[in-house]
């Protein structure tokens, strides 16, 4: 006996929502994961449609991925690493308060990691190789269920990149709307996105990783002390030149003030502030901001919300806020500012502007 065409709908959309629920939890329980592959899916794609005209879309995707996602996660990782080790050895003379119960497991796990200063100055590489591998040892499962959550996130950009045409045709055709309201909004949100992860995210990271290498070879060179903490400098560097207009000036200005003052009230040698002040405007503040620059420029959200977002999504969401942040507010935004009005005033959704 079959059901009427009502009751077999109603039975439809209540399998819908089961399957919907139980989608909704897992990307709730890996929300982490699932957004980091959208960052690195953005982060690879411009390479992707170079290398697509030249290879097949399973090649190029690859490729991209190991060419430019792999090393940002690998670098910026173990940066991030060896600056939790200098907060830790901060946190030994100075008294961070709340911070310290946020950044307990942190920096407990960074202790898996070797300085690469220490390892500089130790000639044998054998035992350096043996340093890593004891204090790796301890922390097996934490560093495997890292690499696993890596893997599962490289995967999604894969797919993304080579499935995501597919997937957006399939979308527009499943929701479709007489007026192409969807796809407008589609379009927008993803240039949006592209801007945010590309732009900022990128160019922090890129700084990150720039501002801890040319640190760390600063202080293999000073004939003093050097520069303290310079992985931590480093990451607060690339954290404040998401702030506009004064970006991370706040970080080495300070700094080089500092490094003056002591060289003239210590009688250390004057060279090392000079240049101090001349690698960083170069090589941290001037070349990322002229090559990532136009990307940048492109956005079309306000930059005060976006560093809203910066310092709001880590503080809700933990790490994976950096880009669930920026995320939902490329989503909110573009939707109160062209679905709300029309569902305010009662009208149909078309693709005007706001």
């Amino acid at each position: 006996m079959e059901w009427p065409d009502s009751r077999s709908r109603v039975a439809w959309w209540l399998v819908a929502a089961v399957l919907g629920a139980i989608t909704a939890w897992i990307l709730f329980v890996y929300i982490g994961t699932f957004i980091l592959g959208l960052f690195l899916y953005y982060v690879a794609r411009p390479a992707y449609r170079r290398f697509r005209k030249k290879f097949g879309p399973n090649v190029a995707a690859a490729t991209a991925l190991l060419a430019l996602a792999v090393p940002v996660v690998l670098l910026v990782g173990y940066t991030l690493a060896i600056a939790a080790q200098e907060l830790a050895q901060l946190q030994e003379t100075v008294d961070l308060g709340p911070l310290t119960d946020q950044l307990g497991p942190y920096l407990d796990v960074s202790g898996t990691f070797q300085n690469p200063q220490t390892l500089l100055q130790n000639p044998d590489i054998v035992n350096a190789g043996q340093l890593i591998v004891e204090g790796a040892l301890g922390y097996v499962p934490i560093i495997g269920t890292a690499l696993i959550h890596l893997f599962l996130a490289l995967a999604v950009a894969f797919y993304l990149l080579r499935d995501g045409p597919r997937l957006s045709d399939w979308v527009r055709r499943t929701f479709h709307d007489q007026e192409g309201f969807l796809s407008d909004y589609l379009e927008v949100v993803d240039e949006d996105l592209g801007s945010v992860y590309f732009g900022n995210i990128l160019n922090a990271f890129a700084i990150i990783i720039v501002a801890a290498f040319v640190y760390i070879t600063l202080n293999a060179l000073s004939p003093a002390d050097g520069i303290p903490y310079p992985a931590l400098l480093a990451v607060l560097a690339g954290a404040a030149s998401l702030i506009p207009v004064v970006g991370m000036k706040l970080v080495y200005v300070p700094l080089a003030i500092g490094l003056f003052a002591r060289a003239i009230l210590g009688g250390d040698p004057l060279w090392f502030p000079v240049v101090f002040i001349v690698a960083t405007v170069l090589f941290i503040d001037f070349i990322p901001d002229l090559v990532l620059r136009p990307y940048v420029s492109g956005r079309n959200l306000h930059v005060g919300l976006v560093m809203i977002a910066y310092v709001i999504g880590p503080l809700l969401f933990g790490w994976y806020g950096l880009f669930l942040g920026p995320f939902l507010l490329v989503v909110i935004y573009h939707f109160a500012r062209l679905v709300l009005p029309e569902l305010v005033g009662g009208n149909s959704v078309d693709s005007g502007p706001a």
